[in-house]
């Protein structure tokens, strides 16, 4: 079916929250809800975006950094929230019965012109997923929070045209660093994080003629330099467009309408707002 350009930011990302936004004009969906709620409405109207069009919050997984805003924002504007039982259990968020909708692992939800495609992933949580978010031909991946890189998370990798893809440490700087030993297990043990190398691996085995932007994501405060990865994902990035989304504000609004990564529009405040606000 014909669908209107994606677009797509992130208001936080990091371990002091979590919230990508993904949509049309008409309709949009949240993946987590990991700042405050007041900080999301702060965010998406600096952005020119409206809470209004946020149809669903899609919940990857129970850690605070992904729901931390989740109760507030859901009950103030009703937005009906997205979530498998077992990841629901461990939030331990009272929410009303109707705003609760379960899925299941290889679901694909409808959200007006959107489609939403649900897979697990590896992480240490009760039942973690990934999303793609599709709209007639145009394709967005969120895939944070990965302790490996896994058949599924390649398979949908190499059908977007942007991705939030998590590159949350240097090796390097994560040995070194002060953290203590057993955190380090868990950040680079196989159910925790991705590294630089490993996002990157994914990243040039499996990326997409298509692919216009790449949006690095959860970078750690304390294990990972964003200068050093914009470089090093640059050196391989050829048409697509690299960003590292930051623990600190929003990232522009990037429109994704399969064009290649040097035509493809971006914008922060500005018109392009201006312009999603009459959408």
């Amino acid at each position: 079916m014909d669908c209107n350009p994606l677009y797509i930011t992130s208001l936080n990302s990091g371990s002091n929250g979590n919230c990508y936004y993904v949509g049309n004009a008409e309709e949009a969906i949240l993946v987590d809800a990991g700042i405050s709620c007041k900080e999301t409405e702060i965010r998406m109207r600096r952005l020119g975006l409206s809470i209004s069009k946020v149809k669903a919050i899609f919940i990857s997984h129970e850690h605070g950094d992904h729901i931390r805003g989740l109760k507030v924002l859901a009950k103030k504007y009703r937005i009906p929230v997205y979530v498998t039982k077992g990841t629901f259990s461990n939030c331990r968020v009272s929410l009303p019965d109707e705003l609760v909708h379960t899925f299941s692992s290889h679901d694909k939800i409808q959200i007006g012109s959107l489609k939403v495609s649900c897979f697990p992933k590896i992480h240490d949580a009760a039942e973690p997923h990934s999303f793609m978010i599709s709209c007639g031909e145009i394709n967005v991946g969120v895939f944070t929070d990965l302790g490996v890189v896994c058949e599924q998370l390649s398979l949908h990798f190499k059908q977007c045209h942007a991705a939030f893809l998590e590159a949350n440490y240097d090796e390097e700087l994560l040995q070194n660093g002060s953290y203590p030993y057993f955190l380090k297990q868990r950040i680079c043990g196989g159910q925790g994080h991705l590294s630089n190398r490993q996002a990157l691996e994914l990243f040039t085995n499996y990326r997409p003629a298509k692919l216009s932007h790449l949006l690095l994501s959860h970078l750690s405060k304390d294990n990972n330099d964003p200068e050093l990865v914009e470089h090093l994902f640059n050196q391989h990035a050829e048409e697509t467009v690299i960003v590292v989304a930051t623990r600190f504000m929003e990232t522009p609004v990037f429109t994704i309408d399969g064009a290649s990564g040097s035509s493809a529009l971006t914008s922060q405040t500005g018109q392009l707002n201006l312009q999603l606000q009459h959408l």
